[in-house]
């Protein structure tokens, strides 16, 4: 049953909400309270269940189904314009749930094309330096795109280091039908420079289950010096990626 919050406990979720990118207040609601954000789409509400159970709900679908392990779901009754709900047993928790939350509104489900036509409209592409400027937008968009959906870390290895991580197409830039594909966050993965290589190159692929497949055309040596000779895995796999990974497969992998 959820109940107001106490004064400390409204202060706790207040500063969890503004820590983590809401910082705009809405009406509250029956117990939850309400958070807005100046730089994501999305919204969120806050409320506790007794001591040990905090719940988030949030205005994005899409957001809630790509949250994984970032909590459980809650099917209690969820405030108006809320369509998902999730329970953590903590404040770190509830941190790092919010946190999530709001790359993943950055990013989901169309936000970075609507990034790149609003820098884009006002510049020229008459010229070809022109257009190669303007592409310069949008694979920057899409590498911040891919840095926010894996938390910074390689989608297989889990490199932590931004600098030498690559923004992978799945289906490359050149041969999306468009924009909208090219911005799609679902359309990559974020990789060590290794991994970019042999991915981009169709040495490796990746199944629907995530599972990393090695081309025969890689050798035990060849193997061995990139660390494909035990089994490898891309972490978080959404559907949105398997969308994308059968033209991988049949048009780049080296099977």
């Amino acid at each position: 049953m959820i109940l107001t919050p106490s004064p400390v406990t409204i202060t706790r979720l207040e500063k969890a909400a503004r820590d983590n990118g809401f910082d705009q207040e809405l009406p509250r609601e029956e117990g939850w309270l309400g958070f807005a954000s100046t730089q994501a789409p999305l919204r969120a509400w806050l409320t506790t269940v007794g001591d040990a159970l905090f719940i988030a709900a949030f205005s994005q679908l899409h957001v809630a189904r790509a949250l994984g392990a970032y909590g459980t779901p809650m099917a209690s009754p969820l405030p108006s314009g809320a369509v998902a709900g999730r329970a953590v047993s903590d404040i770190p928790a509830l941190h790092s749930l919010l946190r999530r939350a709001f790359q993943l509104s950055q990013t989901l489900p169309d936000e970075l094309l609507r990034a790149y036509q609003k820098r884009t409209a006002s510049l020229p592409t008459a010229t070809e330096a022109e257009r190669q400027v303007v592409v310069r937008v949008g694979q920057d968009l899409f590498r911040q795109g891919l840095l926010d959906y894996w938390e910074g870390r390689c989608a297989i290895s889990g490199l932590a280091v931004a600098e030498l991580l690559r923004a992978s197409h799945i289906k490359p830039w050149a041969e999306c039908a468009s924009d909208a594909e090219r911005l799609d966050v679902f359309n990559g993965l974020l990789l060590a420079p290794h991994l970019d290589a042999v991915f981009d190159r169709g040495f490796v692929t990746v199944s629907d289950e995530g599972a990393v497949v090695v081309s025969t055309a890689l050798d035990d040596e060849a193997r061995g010096a990139l660390g494909l000779d035990r089994p490898l895995r891309v972490r978080a796999l959404h559907d949105g990626h398997r969308a994308y990974l059968p033209w991988h497969r049949e048009r780049v992998f080296k099977g």
